[in-house]
């Protein structure tokens, strides 16, 4: 099997692939030093949320380092860039100013922060998803590698991550509560821009499309389910239902952080065929538990710990976990297996090179 036919069979659990597939993302720090290390040129695709900008970048090094997947993404439109304040942070399309932090880019100034109103939202001037350029790096991906490697479709902060950026968290948590008028309006102008962009991947011809947002935490969920089954699942029904729309075969992937077992019912009877990142030492990731659960109606895709595991475990340990989690996750298919978020730079190249001959070698079937 190549790439492709190892991810689809796996993913549609339509058979049994020769091996467990594997996908990993990477931040820049160790991009760069693995590209040094295979001498390999990185090119970064500059994402319309910057974070993202590293899961749809340097696909040439990570499918030299073992990759089946390759990401592509909405990126900036065609000679713009975003103005740069006199502090050195950024200003990005959708009003935000965002400073580099530790690890991730942080958002510092909100465009929409004492919003009160639905005419405020409708007057603010959102990104258009179809400006030029926005897909040349994407389409070119696609074309280059569409016969060989399953291909992503990168579709995260869907809706209620962007919105509460737009906005501030606890501003945005309060006002959902307090069921402010102008809180639809945000999320329903958001998932327009969303649909946008990922019916523009499904038609350049992406295997699947990643959506998602962080409705978990360590604990529990971050709003109650009943919230989310009033407010955000009938926009995710529609947002699913739109991708499919555009190609009927396309797998719906979904990524939420955390603890989100309470939901993972309702987001497949609404469309759901692959759930990541499989957040585990959360309550109600276990994987066995989640494979008898909901195994004939799902894929899982992630699973490894890359909080504690990756950045302090031993080579051995990190072995020992991933065959652990292909024996829980793997049988009969349905499992790729991936960390359960970008990995950063606490962990070592060494480390990350131990993750992936662990899939290769414990990913075989009999």
């Amino acid at each position: 099997m190549n790439s492709k036919e190892r991810v689809l069979t796996a993913l549609r659990r339509t058979g049994i692939p020769d091996r467990v597939p594997l996908q990993f993302d990477l931040c820049r720090s160790l991009l760069e030093d693995f590209s040094r290390k295979y001498d390999i040129p990185l090119h970064y695709t500059a994402s319309y949320y910057e974070d993202l900008t590293f899961r749809i970048s340097a696909n040439e090094l990570r499918l030299a380092m073992g990759s089946d997947c390759v990401l592509v993404g909405g990126s900036l439109p065609a000679g713009y860039s975003h103005p740069i304040t006199d502090d050195g942070c950024i200003i990005n399309e959708f009003g935000m100013k965002m400073r580099q932090g530790p690890l991730y880019m942080e958002v510092i100034e909100e465009p929409l922060a004492n919003v009160t109103s639905v005419e405020e939202v409708m007057e603010f001037p959102m990104p258009d998803p179809y400006a030029a350029g926005r897909m040349d790096d994407a389409r070119k991906y696609v074309q280059m590698y569409k016969n060989d490697y399953f291909i992503i479709g990168d579709l995260e902060l869907s809706m209620f991550e962007m919105a509460w950026h737009m906005v501030g968290l606890q501003k945005f948590m309060m006002d959902m509560a307090l069921e402010e008028p102008y809180v639809p309006a945000l999320l329903d102008r958001v998932k327009e821009f969303t649909i946008g962009i990922g019916k523009q991947l499904a038609d350049l011809g992406v295997d699947g499309i990643w959506t998602g947002d962080d409705f978990g935490a360590q604990n529990g969920m971050m709003i109650a389910p009943e919230m989310w089954r009033k407010i955000f699942k009938p926009r995710f029904a529609e947002l699913f239902s739109e991708l499919k729309s555009a190609n009927p075969d396309l797998l719906i992937m979904y990524h939420s952080d955390g603890a989100v077992a309470p939901i993972l019912a309702e987001l497949v009877e609404i469309g759901m065929d692959v759930f990541n990142p499989v957040q585990p030492n959360v309550p109600g990731h276990q994987p066995d538990e989640l494979k008898a659960r909901l195994g004939d109606k799902l894929s899982f895709w992630g699973a490894i710990d890359q909080q504690h595991l990756l950045p302090n475990g031993t080579p051995e340990e990190i072995e020992t976990d991933v065959a652990e989690k292909i024996k829980a996750l793997g049988p009969g298919g349905g499992y790729l297996c991936s960390p359960a978020h970008i990995i950063q730079s606490d962990t070592s190249m060494e480390n990350v090179e131990a993750f992936i001959a662990a899939v290769k070698k414990h990913g075989l079937y009999g």
